[in-house]
């Protein structure tokens, strides 16, 4: 079982930067890939990024590659989704997931456990 809490959200400026996190709880956490997801309003939850369990491979979706960066950090158990050169059309809750099985996914089905989301609002 993995419990999973983002933070960092918030309201910034376009062309702004914005680190947000997700700690996860359980001591098994580095055999476990986590992705990135957002969900604007009336829209599907879409994939933005996904990190396999020892950080030593990333997918980004191309919407966002350039701009952001997922990494993280076993001994914190931690994921981080860097976001630099932020727009409108980026503002969404953004939510870290954790898929068990290990392997870099893109779609919600492919992950176990959610966290409760963080709202990132990029203003113009």
């Amino acid at each position: 079982q993995v419990q999973l809490v983002e933070s960092g959200g918030g309201l910034v400026q376009v062309g702004g930067s914005l680190r947000i996190s997700c700690a996860a709880s359980g001591n098994t956490f580095n055999q476990y890939s986590v992705g990135w997801f957002r969900q604007a309003p009336g829209k599907e939850r879409e994939f933005v990024a996904a990190i396999n369990g020892d950080g030593g491979a990333t997918w980004h979706v191309h919407f966002v590659e350039g701009r952001f960066v997922i990494s993280r950090d076993n001994a914190k158990s931690e994921v981080y989704l860097q976001m630099d050169n932020l727009n409108p059309e980026d503002t969404a809750v953004y939510y870290c997931a954790a898929n068990p099985r290990g392997a870099l996914a893109g779609t919600p089905d492919r992950y176990t456990y959610w966290g409760q989301g963080t709202q990132v609002t990029v203003s113009s």
